[in-house]
């Protein structure tokens, strides 16, 4: 099924049930007002719920149209969001541009920092900026969402926890990571507030794409309306989800609601960094990667990071071809200090 919180003039929105093909949705808040309130009670609630997605995809109870942009992201604030960084290529890239060497740990012992969860953006809200000069980048990931896990979780029961699925664009300000990450205390403001998809969908509408670990398919990304990225979410994944929640959950428990991101999704190309998609490879899901592989072919970068007035948009489409989570899609605003 396919779970979105609309914009209803409350902090935390109104649950609604939404239809396969994501054009119509149901009222859900009388079996649970949030969906943060849903997954506190899963086991109880989630198969009224279901019958209540099945009843929807039948017509068979009152539905109206669903819109994007009423959607706020599925869990509009959350008790935890741990992003992990679980495509290593990506990695390597990033470092390379700040000419910080990787630990060989890194290929065995998952990356994970916590992320600010009390302020997440909507899929269609704007990106608020107040200076272009901190390198606003978009960084397209998957989330999982988990049930309560109690700490020292196994794999087993990490991966028996995930509930839904969703997409991610964890922004980031890249010329203020440095400086920030030289401190020894890890990224605070160069992580401002992330979105997510307009709607988590529980792992079974995935199909055969969703292997219990991985989502096997292509990430969509564009900027301007232009292809930026196609990577497969399934391929080159270091750490698949069960282990990114078992590591999020090792010294502690997680709650109902608990966010496990998998890091910017990316693609090796033969072995090497890959490829822009003009130039016949699967491109990339944030531009950092882009310019590493610019400043080691041409000495420095070209592609600018995002600047006022800039689009991106970020969905993933089934194997028909047809949206599963809905897009994000955000413009990069000039913050007046209004909102």
């Amino acid at each position: 099924m396919k779970l979105a919180s609309v914009k209803n003039g409350r902090r935390d929105g109104r649950l609604v049930v939404v239809s396969r093909d994501l054009t119509r949705c149901t009222d859900a808040s009388f079996l649970a007002s949030t969906l943060q309130a849903a997954l506190d009670d899963w086991r109880r609630i989630s198969p009224h719920l279901l019958a209540l997605s099945e009843s929807l995809d039948h017509g068979a109870v009152p539905s109206e149209r669903f819109h994007e942009h009423d959607a706020m992201s599925p869990l509009p604030r959350a008790y935890q969001w741990a992003d992990g960084s679980a495509y290593v290529n990506h990695v390597e890239l990033v470092r390379k541009a700040r000419n910080a060497e990787m630990p060989a740990s890194f290929w065995t012992d998952p990356l994970i920092y916590q992320g600010g969860s009390d302020s997440f953006l909507g899929p269609r809200d704007p990106i608020l900026m107040a200076d272009e000069a901190h390198g606003v980048d978009m960084e397209a990931e998957i989330a999982v969402v988990t049930d309560d896990l109690p700490m020292g979780a196994s794999r087993d029961q990490a991966r028996d926890a995930i509930r839904l699925v969703m997409l991610v664009n964890d922004v980031s300000l890249r010329n203020l990571i440095p400086a920030e990450l030289a401190k020894g205390f890890g990224f605070f403001q160069s992580k401002p507030s992330s979105a997510f998809s307009p709607v988590a969908v529980t792992p079974d509408e995935l199909g055969d794409a969703w292997d219990g670990g991985k989502l096997h398919l292509p990430l969509i990304v564009d900027v301007n309306g232009k292809p930026f990225g196609r990577a497969n979410a399934g391929i080159d994944m270091t750490f698949d989800f069960p282990t990114l929640v078992a590591h999020a959950a090792r010294t502690r428990p997680l709650g109902a609601g608990a966010i496990i991101g998998s890091g910017t999704v990316s693609n090796k190309l033969d072995g090497g960094p890959g490829k822009p998609v003009e130039a016949g490879g699967v491109g990339y899901s944030c531009i950092a990667e882009i310019r590493t592989i610019e400043t080691i072919a041409h000495g420095e970068p070209k592609t600018p990071y995002l600047r006022f007035g800039d689009t991106v948009r970020i969905q993933m489409n089934d194997a028909r071809g047809h949206s599963i989570f809905g897009a994000i899609e955000q413009t990069v605003r000039e913050y007046d200090g209004a909102a």
